[in-house]
């Protein structure tokens, strides 16, 4: 199975993992877990042991974690290696929801390698967009 892990500060991670829930309904293969405000960097490895549990030897994982660099993408991937899973591993910082909803669409839709990389990384680039705000000259003299 090809697993989608979300890491995170805060309760980003658990939160974008409800979403995902909410808009696509339950999935076997997403976890989440995230470094909570006070929690050790040696408690969040010994939770995420847990949450790890269901990842087997032949499985893969696609990792994404809030911050580059950031404690619980880096403790992740740290205990990850201890597994033996490091060499079937993806990993991306930089989480959002738009990346993990395309993440989770292209383990379903079975892309792989660079393509998949790509794919990722496009739709979160994509996901990020300013909104223009129109008001007619009327509307911004109201508003004074």
């Amino acid at each position: 199975m090809k697993y989608l892990l979300l890491v995170s500060h805060g309760t980003m991670a658990p939160g974008v993992h409800s979403v995902i829930r909410m808009l696509l309904g339950d999935r076997d293969n997403v976890l989440s877990y995230s470094m909570e405000d006070g929690v050790s960097a040696d408690e969040f490895v010994s939770a995420l042991e847990g949450v790890i549990a269901p990842i087997g030897a032949d499985d893969s994982v696609v990792l994404l974690g809030d911050i580059m660099g950031g404690s619980p993408l880096t403790n992740t991937l740290n205990t990850l290696t201890q597994h033996g899973l490091l060499a079937n591993t993806v990993a991306f910082g930089g989480l959002s929801l738009p990346m993990a909803i395309a993440a989770l669409m292209g383990i379903e839709d079975g892309i792989e390698g660079d393509a998949f990389v790509d794919y990722v990384l496009d739709e979160a680039r994509n996901g990020a967009v300013k909104v223009d705000l129109a008001f007619d000259d009327d509307d911004e003299e109201e508003e004074l």
